[in-house]
């Protein structure tokens, strides 16, 4: 019996989501199971693991959009486009996101709420570790939240909902852990949606494009990375943790809040900015 997989494209999208994560899983489990057996590193076993699914998942994304939507040219249609106003898009939220981290470690710095100490390895080998680090990470779940999963949610819901929902589930998404480990960690809860939130706007500005959510959320891991991998900070303990950031992440503290936000509202009016200039309506 022949399965016409189109009628997926007009069901209900709880249906065509979990048809997709359902075939993920069906596909990566089998493979990812001998690897978390044998592999006795838990750190590369997860990243090997992470790294079969994502691959699998842009497969079954090309797939999904050539068999469900008739899409000719899947990737670019979720903004992963090969263009050079992309990659200049890429490198601007890179130096936007990068750039934010420090100025926020700085910011801490000036007012004595931590001290910069000497790298404990290599800052170059560090600097480029990172960026190639944080642009895996960055595109791949870009590629997951702001473009595929914003797409089937604007299938079905108005502008402003697909929006906020798909902040919200990329936040909640990255509480899949141990209980322990997300109460330890609820309060960069807040945090998470706004970068969801700008992550958004940051792709509605680049007219669909996902190279400055890409560059954006990248730029920001990229200066975490190198500031928490490379030790460059100790705080002075003169201001409570939820102040700075528990646990030492920003996401989690109430300074790397009001920059995430700051973040926010400058895409914010970029967008109103074009809007008012283009007479074109946003309802995001």
């Amino acid at each position: 019996m022949k399965i016409n997989v189109s009628r997926l494209a007009t069901s209900p999208i709880f249906v065509r989501l979990g048809c997709f994560i359902l075939a993920l899983l069906f596909v990566w489990l089998p493979l990812a199971l001998p690897i978390y057996l044998f592999v006795s590193n838990d750190n590369l076993a997860s990243i090997l693991a992470m790294a079969l699914l994502y691959v699998e998942f842009i497969f079954l994304l090309r797939l999904w959009g050539k068999k469900i939507y008739k899409l000719t040219n899947v990737f670019p249609y979720y903004g992963l486009e090969l263009s050079r106003k992309n990659l200049v898009e890429l490198i601007q939220g890179l130096a936007i996101g990068l750039i934010s981290i420090l100025v926020l470690f700085t910011v801490q710095g000036i007012f004595g709420w931590l001290f910069f100490v000497p790298a404990n390895e290599s800052i170059v080998g560090l600097v480029l570790e990172g960026l190639l680090v944080s642009l895996a990470v960055g595109s791949a779940e870009e590629l997951v939240f702001r473009g595929w999963l914003l797409d089937e949610l604007q299938r079905n819901y108005l502008p402003h909902k697909a929006f906020w929902a798909s902040a919200i589930v990329f936040a909640i998404l990255h509480f899949i852990r141990p209980l322990e480990a997300i109460l330890n960690t609820w309060t960069q809860f807040l945090g998470l949606v706004v970068l969801g939130v700008t992550l958004v706007w940051a792709k509605h500005l680049g007219g669909g494009r996902l190279g400055t959510p890409i560059g954006l959320h990248g730029g920001l891991l990229w200066g975490y990375y190198i500031v928490n991998v490379g030790g460059l900070v100790l705080y002075s303990g003169q201001v409570p943790e939820w102040f700075t950031g528990i646990n030492n992440n920003p996401l989690a503290g109430l300074m790397g809040l009001l920059f995430l936000s700051a973040n926010a509202w400058w895409f914010r009016t970029r967008i109103i900015k074009n809007v008012n200039i283009n007479g074109n309506n946003t309802n995001i």
